[in-house]
């Protein structure tokens, strides 16, 4: 799988998308229509109603891809210009499944401020914003002041694309194991952006917030953690009153296991201690928490499904965001709300 990555991107030409003209420009007349001096005319119609550039340039139908890569798939905080090649890859899922243009734009700021400042000095050129691939909790914020203080869609696909999918694949596999979404215990392992806002979204779909266990890298989000003030503001809000313990206190009885942590953490011996027809959506990436083979060694009356392509079953944010920024630009949207969400 390396080297055919490797070779897939190294390929000429480096890299999966570029830009093409959208207008004929083989003559002398189209090149002065193009540019100079005809291009002049819609600058001037722009600036007598900024509205235009919708009329006149790509913006309805380009979106920014935008991270500093601080928390990339599962590999951590690799730097902005080592997330380019994800970015690259979303612009072309942008493309292939909704048809919208992308930029990537991968920005060198960790500091909330700095970066916040860069995206809303490029915001102009977009008819939205896709954040990704930032680290929590410092992504919470970002997301927030920019979905307030610009006129286009924001959306950090890590947390809401994520939640949408993965509530999507919750109801089916409930409906297919005949279990009701008010009852099921869920675990979830991980406790950054996306853990989080799939817990919020889990709820709205009817989940009780009682029957929800989050853990982060030391174990369960509890109470007697929040007390001693470990837990930051957004991992409060799944606290619970429960023992302390890892991932395997937590797996023992579940109904629902969903992981947005990293690979190889759960055993076979965690699988086989939750409840009968278990939802086991190992989402962690490029290296799921268990393979779907080493949970079919176990037990075999599992829903299975993974955030890989190679496998069945995929739970990937492709199926939602692409069509979510669709709509938004189709319609003018100035933003993604709950009820686009939900829907």
């Amino acid at each position: 799988m390396r080297k055919d990555a490797l070779d897939y991107h190294s390929s000429k030409p480096a890299g999966k998308i570029r830009v093409e003209p959208t207008k004929p420009h083989g003559t002398a007349r189209e090149l002065s229509l193009a540019y100079s001096p005809g291009v002049a005319f819609p600058c001037l119609e722009i600036s007598e109603n900024p509205d235009d550039a919708y009329k006149y340039t790509s913006k309805g139908n380009l979106v920014a891809v935008i991270s500093n890569g601080t928390a990339v798939l599962g590999l951590g905080d690799i730097g902005a210009i080592a997330g380019k090649p994800v970015m690259e890859g979303k612009g072309l899922l942008f493309k292939a499944f909704a048809d919208i243009d992308v930029f990537d734009i991968e920005v060198d700021r960790t500091d909330v401020d700095q970066f916040v400042e860069a995206v809303k000095a490029i915001a102009p050129t977009f008819g939205g914003i896709n954040l990704e691939d930032i680290k929590s909790p410092e992504c919470f914020e970002i997301e927030k002041r920019l979905v307030k203080e610009l006129d286009i869609p924001v959306m950090h696909d890590d947390q809401h694309g994520t939640a949408i999918i993965s509530g999507a694949a919750l109801m089916n596999g409930l409906e297919i194991v005949e279990k009701d979404i008010a009852e099921v215990k869920i675990v979830i392992s991980g406790a950054g952006a996306s853990a989080i806002s799939c817990g919020h979204h889990y709820l709205r779909l009817g989940v009780n917030p009682e029957n929800i266990l989050m853990i982060d890298s030391k174990g369960i989000l509890t109470k007697t953690r929040d007390e001693a003030g470990e837990l930051n503001q957004y991992k409060s809000a799944f606290v619970r009153d429960f023992p302390e313990g890892g991932l395997a206190e937590a797996m023992n009885g579940a109904d629902v296991f969903l992981g947005l942590s990293r690979g190889g953490i759960v055993t076979g011996e965690m699988v086989e201690s939750m409840a009968d027809r278990p939802l086991i959506f190992a989402l962690a990436n490029p290296d799921p928490e268990i393979l779907p083979e080493e949970i079919q060694a176990v037990r075999d009356d599992a829903i299975i499904a993974t955030g890989r392509s190679d496998y069945p079953n995929q739970i990937n944010n492709v199926l939602g965001f692409p069509y979510i920024f669709r709509g938004a630009l189709d319609v003018r949207a100035t933003e993604i709300t709950e009820n686009m969400k939900m829907a």
